[in-house]
């Protein structure tokens, strides 16, 4: 079992689910096992079309990579998403790195909360944490962001990709 990390139950969903919305994200909890669309089964959230599944003992870390995800992707994809968000190794480094820019937003959690909870989950980047990563090794993924104007000067555009 992972060490603690930040779970929907830990927090006031109001915000996240505000955040969500920004994006035309819609957060439906479910009391279900199994929960919707997730890729990893378990308590991982889950996406189909533009609708993000949880649980309470979903971590946050969790609802944010699987929404980063569908932010991160194109149109086409989006309109036919169910389960495998998919994409390749750059947006996969995009989606981590906005996920980190994004828990600022949200009440209970904070960047630096972020990168711990992915240390604690397992997220592996060659520099050893998610923090050396974010700070001296991912101006790729953040290149890669600002390509697709999903953000400006280190914040988020809140704007999907087109």
């Amino acid at each position: 079992m992972p060490q603690s990390v930040v779970r929907l139950k830990d927090i006031d969903s109001t915000s996240l689910s505000s955040l969500l919305e920004r994006y035309s994200l819609k957060l439906r909890v479910v009391e279900d096992e199994n929960i919707p669309g997730s890729f990893w089964g378990d308590e991982e959230a889950g996406l189909i079309g533009n609708k993000l599944f949880a649980r309470l003992d979903t971590p946050i870390h969790s609802i944010l990579h699987e929404s980063c995800h569908y932010i991160c992707m194109d149109a086409n994809r989006r309109k036919n998403l169910d389960t495998d968000a998919a994409g390749d190794y750059d947006e996969e480094n995009a989606v981590c790195y906005l996920q980190i820019l994004l828990a600022q937003d949200i009440d209970g959690m904070d960047s630096q909360q972020m990168m711990q909870d992915m240390d604690a989950w397992g997220y592996s980047f060659r520099l050893g944490s998610t923090r050396a990563w974010f700070e001296q090794d991912a101006e790729d993924a953040l290149h890669w962001l600002q390509g697709f104007k999903l953000v400006e000067q280190q914040r988020p555009t809140y704007q999907l990709r087109m």
